[in-house]
């Protein structure tokens, strides 16, 4: 997974489009009045709609209200660059899902705090990605093995890459018998319009925004569950052991940004509108109607199976030479805290089922 390594400290500075004053919080008790000043962070995202609960919490003031001071870089391309930018220390807690794993494999000790996107409640799980093909690129959408020798955009070392190979292996097919080109998601549609690619697998809102802009570009599939999304809130090993507060504070605002998306899907597009360039009211409102299908910030043995399926199909499909112990990089116990203590957040998301629920001892097994 070359294409994956991590290379130096990211020369651009993240630079936040909503500038925040630093507030102050008092609490007054008999006789005595006390200020509190917010903790400040520094936090990344990616141009996905999957991604918007983070600007949400700043822009409705949710940060505030569990005590942080937050500033939240402009969006990355890819979870590739937002763990740049988190290695460089432009970051102290990132969105990424599939490239934490390579990052990993390179070294870089990182730990799965959340899900931004993903599913606690079943294994499957993938409504915000989806394969768009060209006008004549002889792709059937009801036959994937015509994908057959056609040239196939993927970010390699993302969610849309697993996807990808994931159609592949569905279809019959070998990553042998596919081109896959590595291309950034907001590069896809003009690759699409310019012919040089037959088709892409993206992450919304770009699937939406080709078949709008593309003339003739149609859906091939969108979801179907033949992967477990990969959607965590990441940070450094040596950051998380020193900030559990923070990080309390950090997952309960964005898990009430969370809900507070999930009733007001239309509202929650505008506010995407506003961080990802040159996304349209109307494609916003579509994406979100699939995000808000897999918007769940807790945690599961799920989401342990997810991190463990996704490393399996890339070893096996030679991508990857090693894997690593889940285990050692997920912490649930900020999350399960937030879960316990404001269970008021995740009240209109369905039960986690028992048998997958992350009890005292727990220890992911395949």
């Amino acid at each position: 997974m070359d294409k994956c390594k991590l290379p130096g400290p990211w020369r651009i500075v993240a630079m936040p489009l909503l500038a925040l004053a630093t507030l102050a919080f008092t609490a007054t008790a008999p006789g005595t009045a006390e200020a509190q000043t917010l903790v400040k962070l520094k936090a990344g995202m990616v141009t996905g709609i999957d991604q918007v609960g983070l600007p949400i919490a700043l822009e409705r003031g949710f940060f505030e209200k569990h005590g942080l001071d937050v500033t939240v870089a402009r969006p990355y391309a890819t979870g590739v660059d937002a763990l740049n930018a988190l290695q460089a220390g432009e970051s102290d807690i990132v969105q990424v899902g599939v490239p934490m794993i390579g990052a990993v494999l390179r070294g870089m000790d990182l730990v799965a705090l959340g899900n931004y996107s993903g599913n606690a409640t079943k294994l499957g799980s993938d409504a915000t990605v989806a394969l768009v093909a060209r006008e004549g690129s002889g792709i059937d959408k009801n036959n994937l093995a015509t994908l057959k020798g056609k040239k196939i955009a993927a970010s390699f070392g993302t969610i849309n890459h697993l996807y990808a190979l994931a159609l592949i292996e569905k279809a019959g097919l070998t990553p042998a018998d596919v081109t896959l080109v590595n291309t950034p998601p907001p590069d896809m549609t003009v690759a699409l319009l310019s012919k040089g690619i037959d088709a892409f697998s993206g992450w919304d809102p770009w699937p939406i925004v080709a078949q709008k802009d593309v003339p003739g570009a149609y859906l091939v599939v969108r979801g179907g569950d033949v992967i477990s999304y990969l959607g965590f809130n990441v940070a450094t090993r040596g950051w998380v052991e020193k900030n559990g507060e923070t990080i309390e504070k950090f997952l309960a605002a964005v898990s009430e940004a969370d809900k507070w998306m999930r009733a007001n899907p239309k509202l929650a597009a505008q506010v995407a509108t506003r961080w990802i360039p040159g996304l349209k009211q109307d494609v916003a409102e579509a994406a979100m109607q699939f995000n808000i299908q897999q918007n769940d910030r807790r945690l599961s043995a799920n989401n342990y199976r997810a991190l463990w399926a996704a490393q399996d199909r890339l070893n096996r499909l030679g991508i990857l030479k090693s894997t690593f112990d889940v285990n050692k990089h997920i912490e649930p116990k900020h999350i399960l805290k937030v879960m316990k203590d404001k269970p008021e957040l995740f009240s209109d998301l369905p039960p986690i089922p028992n048998d997958v629920a992350i009890k005292p001892g727990f220890v992911f097994k395949p």
